[in-house]
């Protein structure tokens, strides 16, 4: 096999696994949001003003410990932003603060696209 014809093969079975896992990520959140958890939206509010998940708060990032810092660390918490990134650096911080039910659930298209 010819190393371009691997390297593309290669290149779109990542694509594919971070397309199916991108997928997953939005309908586990869903399957969450179903069951009560607390929706946080973590773009600036600009980001969140332009459009925004139904029931969504919207604590940006930058300010989520001022946020919730008197949350109970037990609360079902689902994460999303604008690609993931974001919501994963929050689920990073979160997890380090001793918060256990959280979820990064990806980017808000991507939620809306699963739903």
């Amino acid at each position: 096999m010819r190393p371009f014809t691997l390297a593309l093969m290669l290149m779109c079975t990542g694509l594919l696994h971070s397309v199916a896992q991108a997928s997953e990520r939005a309908e586990q959140g869903w399957q969450l949001i179903e069951q009560g958890a607390m929706i946080v939206d973590v773009r600036t509010p600009q980001e969140f003003a332009d459009g925004h998940l139904d029931n969504a708060i919207n604590y940006p990032l930058s300010e989520l410990d001022t946020y919730l810092a008197n949350v109970d660390k037990d609360v079902h918490i689902v994460l999303y932003c604008r690609s993931g990134n974001r919501s994963g650096q929050a689920y990073q911080y979160l997890q380090s603060q001793g918060f256990t039910n959280i979820h990064n659930a990806g980017g808000l298209v991507e939620m809306q696209q699963v739903k």
